[in-house]
């Protein structure tokens, strides 16, 4: 014999789990509203600045082969 038994209600542990998961959502310290969309402005003007860079050089390095192997 185990000295560990499975509880036999399923329904049971469905709902401790989910008790579990609401008290740790309880205890998270979420960003105010200020903070989220400060930080979501500054992620899309990262993103936009790091995209003109990558395009600048996509550019930059076609215009270079472009000139240096296929020349016309």
């Amino acid at each position: 014999m185990t000295s560990h038994t499975v509880a036999a209600n399923p329904v049971s542990n469905r709902f401790r789990f989910f008790t579990g998961i609401w008290a740790e959502l309880k205890k998270v310290v979420w960003l105010s509203r200020r903070e989220v969309s400060y930080l979501t402005l500054l992620v899309l003007v990262v993103t936009i600045a790091a995209g003109i860079i990558l395009y600048a050089c996509d550019l930059g390095f076609s215009t270079a082969i472009d000139k240096l192997l296929l020349v016309k």
